[in-house]
């Protein structure tokens, strides 16, 4: 059963990879904002998974974030969530993102539960059309 509360966190090593100047996001060689992105919706994801009736997944449908400092490649980056809202299938998640020197990003992420067969199928009907 799903109840606010549900925590979640992920990590990464910012690196080339990662910057803005490699995801295409800006010409600097910083933690991207789409990479931070993508940090969130893990920590997210995951942290509710288990809690999922069997066949069932979570896919990313609003965020609401912050990009507030720029971290160096080298410098770790934690994404930590808190589900603070659940409506039928919809869930809402509070974010952080900190790195060794503090807050670079924060705000608010919601997902919504799928059945991932029904989902997938409804996605490759595309292909069809």
């Amino acid at each position: 059963m799903l109840q606010p509360g549900i925590s979640g966190e992920a990590r990464c090593l910012v690196t080339a990879e990662t910057t803005a100047a490699t995801m295409g996001s800006g010409a600097l060689e910083g933690f991207a904002t789409p990479a931070m992105i993508a940090l969130i919706e893990q920590a997210a994801w995951q942290s509710v998974q288990p809690h999922l009736e069997e066949g069932c997944g979570t896919v990313g449908t609003a965020l609401r974030v912050r990009h507030l400092a720029a971290t160096p490649v080298g410098m770790e980056v934690t994404a930590r969530t808190e589900l603070v809202e659940v409506d039928g299938r919809r869930l809402v998640f509070r974010v952080e993102v900190r790195d060794a020197k503090g807050v670079v990003g924060d705000g608010e992420h919601e997902r919504f539960i799928v059945k991932n067969e029904s989902f997938l199928k409804k996605a490759k009907a595309k292909l069809g059309e």
